[in-house]
């Protein structure tokens, strides 16, 4: 992720939790750029052709930010995590919307080899959100680490930094929830087929 001066952003979030709400708009200028390309990370997974912009995911992330209780951050790299939840909800219920308008159709998510599942292999964007629901009501943590890596773009320092565990801690659940994930949504495709 690209460093912002965290001055200035963590002033912002600190206000805006006291109650000041202005504090939130105009932390939005401040991140804007960052959280473009967070959501264009979220969506160069999405199937070629698909109607949502960057625009509208960072707009749409922003509004439910701030129809929610003002939050404490630990950090930028919380915030921005925190960002990437809203996203990736905005985006399965665009693809439930989308699934549910034609059926069969869906959305599609094509997975690089972060996620570590075969170069170009892509899957439903509504699996992929069930086999997580699946995975907190196991292990909470280690669906917070696939929140954070996959759908947050943070790296393994970063992604231990906001959940004060070892690197060491969030390559092995990684790991695990990667596999455990993989053979959730492989049954849902072929229970779908």
């Amino acid at each position: 992720m690209a460093e912002l001066p965290s001055q200035p952003v963590s002033e912002l979030l600190a206000r805006w939790r006291d109650g000041d709400e202005e504090s939130l708009r105009r932390l939005l200028p401040v991140v804007y750029n960052q959280l473009r390309r967070l959501a264009h990370y979220q969506l160069r997974k999405e199937h070629p052709g698909h109607t949502l912009q960057s625009t509208a995911l960072v707009h749409e992330a922003y509004l439910r930010l701030a129809r929610q209780e003002p939050m404490l951050f630990q950090n930028r790299a919380h915030f921005y995590a925190v960002c990437a939840q809203l996203m990736r909800q905005i985006l399965v219920q665009y693809a439930r919307r989308q699934k549910a308008a034609k059926r069969h159709g869906g959305t599609r998510l094509t997975l690089d080899d972060a996620f570590a599942f075969n170069k170009g292999q892509s899957m439903d964007m509504i699996a992929l959100d069930d086999a997580l629901d699946g995975l907190t009501k196991l292990d909470a943590q280690q669906s917070r680490i696939v929140e954070l890596r996959f759908f947050g773009g943070l790296s393994i320092e970063e992604t231990a930094d906001i959940l004060s565990v070892s690197p060491a801690t969030v390559k092995r659940h990684w790991t695990t929830a990667r596999v455990w994930l993989h053979k959730q949504i492989s049954k849902a495709e072929h229970h779908d087929a």
